[in-house]
């Protein structure tokens, strides 16, 4: 994280001045101080956990260990903060259990964050199940009752929610749930997509707001400052309408909206799996900012998973693997297809090419395989591909009207398809009929006739051409680069405004 936002050289050193001439005096003070502190906090959090399970609480406590953790463990929580220099202001009133279940906080950028618990009055917080056992905090975090995350469990992500709910449905039995919404730490500069988790449960969520005034963010330096000026804004609980208690996304909007306006920063579509592309990227020698997608509005509108982009980034990369600006430019497209630059290639290139700038980035690969290589059975595109074929509207297609338009589809005047004509012409009447096309549709999209269709195609040209595309391709070239499919396709993907 950046250490100083400041302008010129002058600020810079008279701020390294000053952090010097007080760190001389207060980190070695605020060290001593601070140790102090954790030694008195933790044989109370013993005592608080005394046989208490690991694996998470079960029951909320009550008695002398929930005063001690309200209590004691609050106030040692502020004491350790104030002995690390920050001067903390809240506004705003914080809502009862019962009103708001759920706080949500954002923007989430460093541990430091963590201050927003202590002032919130040490609520349950989801944390990963490791954390349990570090010592010392890991005492400090157990006081806390945290919903816990396994990465062992492979039913944790709905085990988590469910605990979540659970408790947000006590009717203030178990202390309000935190959540980081952002689900990671981001620079402040906006607010990236919530994660669903804290909306599910469908009931009242409180936005809690964090703002750090101080410029500088660093350990080292937050203990040089005479103090760091940290505001907790408490906003009033949001309630969910019945329409977003069905779509937690719409509610995680809603919020995350609400909490934008207040911080005056704009939001955006970003999420923490557009990082994890970002590194993906790296790794294959694209530029990192060729992962960037806008993963979650890609994935909602088309039902894609993290897994099935990540594959696609791969493919991306064999093709764009020679142009460094990580994009494809129409000659590696024809490359890739061992096809020749032709009208109907660039036809299809342009409908990938979304902007129309000449290349095509990852994301408009995304959206391009997706929408015209996803396998289509349904009526309305069989009968359409079926008028394209039957150009004497007869009813029926003969070799030479489907071998007229393959050729001109794919481009290649010399295609030879009478092996393949004669395999879909099983009763050998030179003719196929819009029944027997149907049949021959559907099973192309099916994977299993991969390597009959490998066997069909077994002419030069058309094994140059696709050797290891799915035969539905090969199938449905004739719609794609046609003018009245091709205008279809590209108002299907312009109606997706990604």
């Amino acid at each position: 994280m950046t250490a100083f936002l400041l302008k010129g050289i002058f600020d810079i050193y008279c701020v390294c001045v000053c952090c010097f001439l007080l760190g001389i005096i207060l980190v070695p003070l605020r060290g001593i101080f601070l140790l102090l502190v954790l030694m008195v906090m933790w044989p109370v959090s013993v005592m608080i956990t005394f046989r208490q399970s690991l694996k998470g609480a079960v029951e909320p406590m009550t008695g002398w260990r929930r005063f001690m953790h309200k209590r004691v463990m609050t106030f040692l929580g502020r004491l350790y903060f104030f002995g690390m220099g920050f001067r903390v202001v809240v506004k705003g009133k914080q809502a009862s259990s019962v009103k708001a279940p759920i706080l949500a906080v954002a923007p989430h950028s460093s541990f430091f964050d963590a201050i927003v618990c202590i002032e919130a009055g040490l609520p349950s917080t989801v944390s990963r199940s490791e954390s349990l056992e570090a010592p010392v905090f890991g005492r400090f975090l157990r006081c806390v009752q945290p919903v816990l995350v396994s990465r062992k469990d492979p039913d944790s992500r709905r085990n988590t929610i469910l605990e979540i709910e659970r408790r947000a449905k006590s009717g203030g039995h178990w202390p309000q749930v935190l959540i980081f919404p952002e689900g990671t730490c981001t620079n402040r500069s906006c607010l990236i997509t919530f994660k669903q988790g804290a909306f599910v449960p469908g009931v009242p969520v409180q936005p809690v707001l964090i703002k750090y005034p101080n410029k500088a963010r660093l350990l080292l330096l937050t203990l040089c400052q005479l103090y760091t000026a940290v505001e907790v804004e408490f906003l009033p609980p949001q309630i969910p309408t019945e329409m977003e208690k069905k779509c937690p996304i719409k509610f995680a909007q809603s919020v995350r909206a609400v909490m934008a306006e207040s911080l005056g920063l704009p939001v955006t579509d970003h999420t923490y799996e557009d990082c994890r592309l970002m590194i993906a990227a790296g790794e294959l020698t694209l530029p990192m900012e060729a992962g960037l997608v806008e993963f979650t509005k890609i994935s909602r509108k088309l039902e894609l998973k993290w897994d099935s982009v990540k594959k696609e980034l791969e493919s991306f990369a064999n093709i764009a693997c020679s142009c460094k600006g990580g994009r494809i430019t129409i000659e590696e497209f024809a490359s890739f297809l061992k096809l020749p630059i032709s009208p109907a290639l660039q036809e299809l290139f342009s409908l990938f090419d979304r902007n129309g700038d000449g290349t095509i980035d990852f994301r408009e690969y995304v959206i391009g395989v997706t929408v015209l290589c996803r396998p289509a059975n349904n009526e309305e595109v069989i009968q359409t591909a079926f008028k394209l074929f039957d150009i004497d509207e007869d009813n029926c297609i003969t070799q030479e009207e489907f071998s007229s338009l393959l050729r001109s589809a794919l481009g290649v005047c010399d295609l030879d398809v009478h092996s393949l004509f004669k395999e879909i012409d099983t009763d050998g009447s030179g003719h196929i009929t819009y029944g027997l096309f149907i049949v021959v549709s559907v099973l192309f999209i099916l994977p299993k006739p991969i390597q009959w269709g490998k066997k069909v195609f077994s002419q030069p040209p058309i094994v140059q051409v696709l050797p290891l595309k799915k035969m539905r391709e090969a199938c449905n070239f004739h719609h794609r680069y046609t003018s009245t499919m091709r205008d279809k396709m590209r108002k299907k993907i312009q109606k997706i405004t990604l």
